[in-house]
């Protein structure tokens, strides 16, 4: 991810959609790249910014990784990340993100 790209996730989100943490934020893949990955899923819905703790429990944990999937932080290998909503916790709103580094409000929050 470069830092233009960066920047924008930041002013998109501007917090951990988890806990509301505004430092130590990092970049979470959706669908996951792999290691050495595809480059066509470092696209803007497909990222969602978290604090650094839970990014890497979403990765080490079960529960915390089942809770991702719950809430849209985390996709399945088999989903589209472009129309599966993420839940902002503090807002208690479900959005779309969009490649354009936009968010839409799901109908009915």
């Amino acid at each position: 991810m470069t830092r233009k790209d960066f920047e924008k996730l930041l002013k998109r989100d501007s917090y951990c959609l988890h806990c509301g943490e505004t430092e130590a934020l990092s970049p979470n893949h959706r669908a996951n790249r792999g290691m050495g990955g595809s480059k066509l899923r470092d696209t803007p819905s497909n990222l969602v910014l978290l604090c650094s703790s839970l990014n890497s429990l979403i990765e080490s944990d079960t529960k915390h990784a089942e809770m991702a999937l719950s809430l849209g932080w985390k996709v399945s290998t088999f989903d589209d990340w472009r129309i599966k909503p993420v839940k902002d916790t503090l807002t208690g709103k479900w959005y779309l993100l969009r490649d354009d580094w936009s968010r839409v409000l799901v109908e009915g929050n």
